[in-house]
């Protein structure tokens, strides 16, 4: 049985290609990138080449890129980082919509001193640009807004929201792994200070990602060490992962945006054929390879256990909290009862999948849902 993968916002499968660029620098140019003998010089151009393409890929300067593990740690390092570099501002404005590792960096801050605004939004996932304004008091020292949202994939106007903080002259960070390479990001247009970036979400591999900062912008390690990455993130780099996350983004096209939303647009079109079913999140403004749908009077659990049996992997919202019960934070911010948020089912694409794919999908999902209706001990 063939897969049809559409679990593509918790990881996607690296690009042959990628992988063909990494592997020289597992066992040929295998050199440390901080020893001066021609092997290390040799990693060491590898990794300044790969940090000018992915600075160039949302108009930064090389040496505002650190890489790091991935998006957990570059969130944490911006928030933490910036919190105890700055012990005279100790208010943080996030919303309730975050990716895990910001609220609950932000939960561990509020036991160091930090005051936390969690901002709500609207029901389709986006913050009210006049309350942000409000929040912002002259003790902020930083916003942290997601670019565009894991679960829902709502994309916020960061634009408006890098003016606004721009003008009362507070940081501005923004977990943009999801957006990463399928929507604009231009840190001198849109204000930025910081900007959370990960490879495995675009076909990159695990364990590597990267955290502009902006020049100039006063933050603390979170690793001490030899002093790699201008002494921001301490530890021998991940030279076979940067080279091949720079690959990744080589790679990333606007053809295979318009790709994935053409197939988007025909899955959400479809499955909203279904009786009694519902999209989370707007249609327009929305990531271009995510589907969030309810199907309002059944487990979202059972639609994928179902879905897998057919070889359809698909998660019920992000792989990162996949191991709890609770309902999403994100969609019960939404306004969503427990019951509904529940009963939703996460499909999320890549450039990989195909219109077959898409037809076989819609094929077997109505037949699962009557099925699972039929017997469901919820009623709307």
């Amino acid at each position: 049985m063939k897969t049809i993968y559409l679990d593509n916002a918790a990881t996607t499968p690296v690009d042959k290609k990628v992988v063909e660029t990494m592997l020289p620098y597992f066992s040929e140019k295998y050199g440390n990138a901080s020893s001066q003998h021609l092997k290390g010089q040799e990693a060491k151009r590898a990794l300044e080449e790969a940090r000018h393409t992915i600075a160039k890929s949302i108009n930064a300067k090389d040496d505002e890129i650190i890489f790091t593990s991935g998006g957990t740690e570059s969130n944490n390092l911006a928030l933490k980082g910036l919190f105890f570099a700055n012990p005279n501002k100790k208010h943080i404005v996030t919303t309730k919509i975050e990716h895990d590792c910001v609220l609950n960096a932000c939960k561990w801050l509020e036991k160091q001193g930090a005051k936390v605004t969690y901002l709500g939004v609207d029901n389709q996932g986006f913050i009210n640009l006049e309350q942000l304004k409000q929040a912002i008091n002259e003790n902020t020292l930083v916003v942290s807004i997601i670019h565009g949202n894991n679960e829902i994939g709502a994309i916020q106007d960061i634009e408006k929201i890098g003016k606004i903080c721009h003008e009362k002259n507070v940081y501005f960070h923004t977990d943009a792994c999801q957006s990463f390479t399928k929507t604009e990001i231009n840190v001198k247009k849109q204000n930025l200070s910081f900007v959370t970036l990960n490879a495995h979400k675009i076909h990159g591999p695990k364990g590597v990602g990267a955290l502009y900062v902006k020049q100039g912008t006063k933050t603390t390690p979170l690793l001490h060490g030899g002093g790699h990455e201008k002494g921001l993130r301490s530890s021998t780099e991940n030279i076979p992962g940067i080279v091949g996350f720079a690959k990744a983004v080589k790679l990333a096209d606007d053809k295979y945006v318009k790709h994935m939303t053409k197939l988007r647009d025909k899955l959400i079109n479809g499955i909203l054929q279904i009786p009694n079913t519902n999209l989370n999140g707007s249609k327009e403004n929305r990531l271009c390879n995510n589907i969030n749908v309810r199907f309002n009077n059944i487990e979202g659990e059972a639609i994928g256990g179902y879905l897998d049996a057919y070889g359809i992997c698909s998660s019920t919202g992000s792989a990162c909290s996949s191991h709890t019960l609770e309902p999403s934070h994100v969609l019960l911010a939404l306004g969503l009862s427990p019951l509904e948020a529940n009963s939703s089912l996460r499909l999320s694409l890549s450039r990989e999948n195909t219109e077959e794919e898409i037809d076989k999908v819609l094929e077997v999902l109505p037949k699962i849902i009557e099925k699972l209706r039929k017997i469901s001990p919820f009623k709307l």
